[in-house]
């Protein structure tokens, strides 16, 4: 009996010790956590097994890829925030660049007082071709000022006295309260003005010319005169032009005499027969310019002498004719006015 005794002690104490080495080992730290471990009493058992008698399960090993992943995903983050807000700076600093290369083309100088005294006093170079001298306040030149480059003014630029320009292009609108041009002014496109146009020398027009309105000049001088519509005269017509050329015929008579005052439009004859004249022409006109076709030729006779005569007329494009149909009385004065048109 003592020695089954002895026999079940030695197991039990074996038990015993297997489970406490069971336990150490999942109290490692390798193997377990201090938050999930459950208390324990002095003995080194958990209550559960003091209660029921059995052993508590084991604590579960903690997931050491899973708390490597959530480091490396922090980093990857935050190292993407970095280069993004470095790319923003960067993208920042880079148009700030390219703004002010673009409106400053120069480098910016500024001008001392020992400068602007100098300037007062001597002509004196201030900075280089490369600089550009910036006046904050208004300037008041009392001289003249000279500009050997281009001169470039970003706001209104307002005259006050005469502006002398040897060429002027204007590119947009431009407005001109009055302006007087000395030499040629070339137009390109259309022009349109709004009020009065006074010119006091020739005015040559090369292409058509358009009136909407009244047309009125002392004197128009044309080569041709073309009219759609009707033509109003309020005062005379005066036939101008070069007397033209004439010849006498056999119904004058001996010692008989023929003239003639105005042009190839209209004019008067005068007639003064001789002795013993003839049935036949008095006179013949030759024109000055030929006509294109055989022109009208309208005739009336001067006085009742003259309307008594058996008169006709002959007409070609260079020419015309006063005839008389009989023999006209001797010694006797007759007057005819002609009117020719095309």
């Amino acid at each position: 009996m003592e020695d089954k005794k002895t026999t079940d002690d030695t197991v039990d104490e074996d038990k015993k010790t297997a489970g406490e080495q069971s336990l150490e080992t999942l109290e490692s730290p390798e193997n377990s956590l201090e938050s999930a471990e459950p208390d324990k009493n002095q003995s080194g058992k958990n209550d559960s097994e003091i209660s029921d008698g059995k052993p508590a399960p084991l604590p579960k090993k903690p997931q050491r890829f899973g708390r490597l992943r959530q480091k490396l995903n922090l980093s990857l983050f935050l190292f993407s925030a970095v280069i993004v807000v470095a790319g923003v700076i960067v993208l920042i600093a880079f148009l700030q660049a390219q703004q002010s290369t673009s409106t400053n083309k120069y480098k910016s100088q500024g001008l001392s007082q020992n400068a602007l005294n100098q300037l007062s006093n001597t002509d004196v170079t201030v900075g280089s071709n490369q600089s550009i001298l910036n006046v904050q306040s208004s300037a008041v030149f009392a001289g003249q000022v000279l500009f050997r480059q281009n001169l470039e003014v970003a706001g209104n630029l307002q005259v006050g006295g005469t502006l002398a320009l040897n060429n002027l292009t204007v590119a947009g609108a431009s407005q001109f309260g009055q302006t007087t041009i000395n030499k040629n002014l070339a137009v390109a496109g259309d022009s349109a003005i709004q009020g009065s146009e006074t010119i006091s020398k020739s005015l040559q027009v090369n292409g058509k010319g358009t009136f909407s309105q009244a047309l009125s000049a002392p004197q128009i001088t044309t080569g041709s005169l073309q009219l759609i519509g009707d033509l109003v005269l309020s005062h005379h017509i005066v036939a101008g032009g070069s007397i033209p050329s004439h010849s006498n015929g056999g119904a004058l008579g001996g010692g008989g005499t023929a003239s003639l005052s105005g042009s190839d439009t209209a004019g008067s004859i005068t007639i003064n027969t001789g002795g013993g004249p003839a049935a036949g022409c008095f006179i013949t006109i030759n024109f000055s310019a030929k006509f294109a076709s055989v022109p009208h030729v309208l005739v009336t006779p001067v006085g009742s002498a003259a309307g008594g005569l058996s008169y006709y007329v002959n007409r070609s494009t260079t020419s015309f004719s006063i005839c008389d149909a009989t023999a006209p009385p001797a010694g006797s004065s007759f007057g005819f006015d002609y009117f020719i048109v095309d």
